[in-house]
């Protein structure tokens, strides 16, 4: 979106105009749930603060001597901040969570232009995998990778939505795929092994 296109959006968007906000809710509701869903685990959870971000910004916009420079930010950094609330006033839960179907769909298929060889190890992964491998990093970390490589952002765009230094963003996604490659080659490993005691089991005995 232009700088000047995104002026007037927000010009509408802060005179309370319905209709505009509607195409905008339409154009960030699937890319906000699908941020909030990797973060908190939980389609009921995900789908309940995805709906807290957007009255919370229909409220902020209605606010008078508000600035808002990229819209986009804007949504995030509100996703951002309910998603810490929610750990924050949460009880702690030792069941762990379980994947069900409704996280596959919502897992974006990665560009295919430009494929870079992160990019493939992200969008060669089952989605449970790529889930699995999230749920071992650092907050930090696995914000990044969300944005990066499941919701195509570039580096410009996360350093605005998390207010970090472009330069502190590439460290990040560079020590969290190292993790994740690390993740995915301790499994590969339990794979051959599990793989190797089956053959010995089914073969027949000398």
């Amino acid at each position: 979106m232009s700088s000047i296109k995104e002026k007037i959006l927000i010009i509408k968007l802060k005179e309370q105009d319905t209709e505009t906000f509607a195409k905008l809710y339409d154009a960030y509701v699937e890319k906000i749930y699908r941020f909030v869903f990797f973060k908190v685990s939980s389609t009921s959870e995900a789908e309940d603060i995805t709906s807290e971000v957007f009255l919370r910004a229909w409220e902020y916009l209605g606010r008078e001597n508000v600035e808002i420079k990229n819209i986009n930010s804007f949504l995030y950094q509100i996703a951002r901040n309910l998603v810490i609330d929610f750990y924050r006033t949460k009880t702690k839960r030792d069941s762990a969570v379980s994947i069900d179907q409704q996280q596959h769909a919502y897992l974006k298929e990665i560009p295919d232009q430009n494929q870079n060889t992160e990019k493939l190890a992200v969008s060669n992964m089952a989605s449970a995998q790529v889930h699995n491998y999230l749920s071992h990093l650092k907050d930090d970390y696995k914000e990044i990778v969300i944005l990066k490589y499941i919701e195509g952002y570039s580096t410009n765009e996360i350093s605005k939505i998390v207010n970090k230094k472009k330069g502190n963003i590439r460290v990040l996604l560079h020590r969290a795929m190292k993790v994740m490659a690390e993740l995915a080659d301790v499994e590969k490993k339990k794979n051959e092994e599990r793989e190797k005691q089956k053959q010995e089991v089914s073969s027949p005995l000398a």
